[in-house]
């Protein structure tokens, strides 16, 4: 693991994601206007789609069958996991707060993937061009569930993750996500040819820009993550690794490549900071918001990008 560390942590996105928790912590003004950070995570959700649309499209019916079954449970079994460790970690946490770490930790964040894609193609590892179809079914069930626990099955709970579902459906990443893919599919190998300089050529450095940004969010929270105590930051790291071997070993029954495995066990391992605030906004609006971000932005995302992502690289390469 090792060589793989040391790999990502020299790599552009990681150390442009490093730029801009210093900047933060020096008071250095580097964060990019809301309508950029918002035109680059409109970028990176749509050519991730794109891309995944051609692969889907060359792929078979047989092939995709089992991985998305695998992954629906996975869906079902994160925020599970992550509900009970929050219990242990922190057993004096009030339940709204714990089914909304549960919907954060049962949903996926876009950007470890798009990290993780990038340090798995270095490796020269084969990835499934299907590879983003999971990461949009991965985001409902597990949000879901989550907020399922914290509300109940009474007529009130049901109605309230009613609205949940329609805000994660018409969410700006699933939307776009699923659009993409669709997109790639009808316009083939040959119709993104067209459009590959700009959501091929270019992805690598405005995801460097991107990276830049989160550095810099994650590094004006974190007086949030100290304040925050050892129960939600054990949290914050203990989960990325349970739910992310988890993915791996999911991923590897499924019959995915090592390289697919990493990136399911990643999706599985990652925290949600852009679909899952919403909708616990609207269904859990007692929940703290700034509990949920400190764990899955300032602490489970830098995990993962430098250690969580190698690490799932390693055991899916040791139990392919």
């Amino acid at each position: 693991m090792g060589a793989e560390l040391v790999a990502v942590i020299l790599s552009p996105v990681v150390l442009a994601f490093a730029l801009g928790v210093v900047a933060a912590l020096l008071g250095s003004e580097v964060r990019l206007p809301e309508p950029v950070h918002t035109a680059l995570a409109t970028y990176l959700l749509l050519a991730i789609g794109l891309k995944g649309g051609v692969g889907l499209r060359g792929a078979g019916p047989g092939e995709v069958a089992l991985p998305l079954v695998v992954t629906v449970l996975l869906g079902v079994v994160t925020p599970l996991v992550a509900w009970v460790v929050t219990g242990r970690a922190l057993p004096r946490l009030p339940r709204v707060d714990r089914g909304s770490l549960a919907a954060h930790y049962g949903s996926t964040s876009l950007v470890t993937f798009t990290a993780a894609i990038t340090v798995v193609e270095t490796r020269g590892l084969d990835v499934p061009g299907f590879l983003p179809t999971l990461l949009a079914v991965l985001e409902v069930p597990g949000i879901l569930v989550g907020l399922g626990l914290a509300l109940g099955l009474g007529t009130g709970g049901r109605r309230a993750l009613g609205a949940a579902l329609g805000e994660v459906g018409r969410s700006r990443s699933i939307v776009l996500l699923l659009g993409g893919l669709a997109v790639g599919a009808l316009a083939g190998p040959e119709g993104y040819a067209s459009v590959e300089p700009v959501f091929g050529g270019l992805f690598q450095g405005l995801l460097v820009l991107f990276l830049l940004d989160l550095g810099v969010m994650a590094g004006e929270r974190l007086r949030e993550v100290r304040r925050a105590g050892p129960g939600l930051i054990a949290v914050a790291v203990v989960l990325p690794v349970v739910n992310g071997v988890l993915g791996v070993l999911g991923g590897t029954v499924a019959g995915l490549p090592p390289g697919g495995a990493t990136l399911l066990g990643v999706l599985t391992g990652s925290a949600s900071y852009i679909a899952a605030p919403a909708a616990v906004r609207l269904a859990l609006p007692q929940a703290s918001p700034a509990l949920a971000l400190t764990a899955s932005l300032g602490v489970t995302f830098p995990f993962n990008l430098v250690i969580g992502i190698p690490l799932l690289l390693t055991v899916a390469e040791r139990v392919a």
